[in-house]
C-alpha cells in the first residue's frame, strides 16, 4: 500500500485537531520548501528522517533500445535521499 500525500495530511490533522484542509495546505507547503532548496542545490537535512542531495550525473554514451544505435546522454541532476540512522532502525525492526 502506497501513502500519499492526502493520507499524510489526514494523520496530521488528526493528530494536532488541524482540518484536513490547513493539515493537506501544510504538508504541501513542507514539500514546496524540500523542492525549492532541492531546485537551488541545497541538502535538506530532517533530523532523525533522513537527507535529501542533489548529485550531478555527467553526460554519457548510452543506446537506444529500440535500435541500437548509439546515442549521446546529457548530464543532468538527480536527487538522491539518504536515511538516518533511526529511519533505517525502525525499518528494520
Amino acid at each position: 500500500m502506497a501513502v500519499n500525500t492526502i493520507d499524510i495530511a489526514e494523520r496530521l490533522a488528526d493528530a494536532h485537531g488541524l482540518s484536513k484542509t490547513q493539515a493537506k495546505s501544510v504538508v504541501e507547503d513542507v514539500l514546496k520548501g524540500i523542492a525549492e532548496a532541492a531546485a537551488k542545490g541545497e541538502e535538506i537535512s530532517l533530523n532523525g528522517f533522513g537527507k535529501f542531495k542533489v548529485q550531478n550525473k555527467p553526460a554519457r554514451d548510452g543506446r537506444n533500445p529500440s535500435t541500437g544505435a548509439a546515442i549521446k546522454i546529457a548530464a543532468s541532476k538527480k536527487i538522491v535521499f539518504q536515511p538516518a540512522k533511526a529511519l533505517k532502525d525502525s525499518v528494520n525492526g
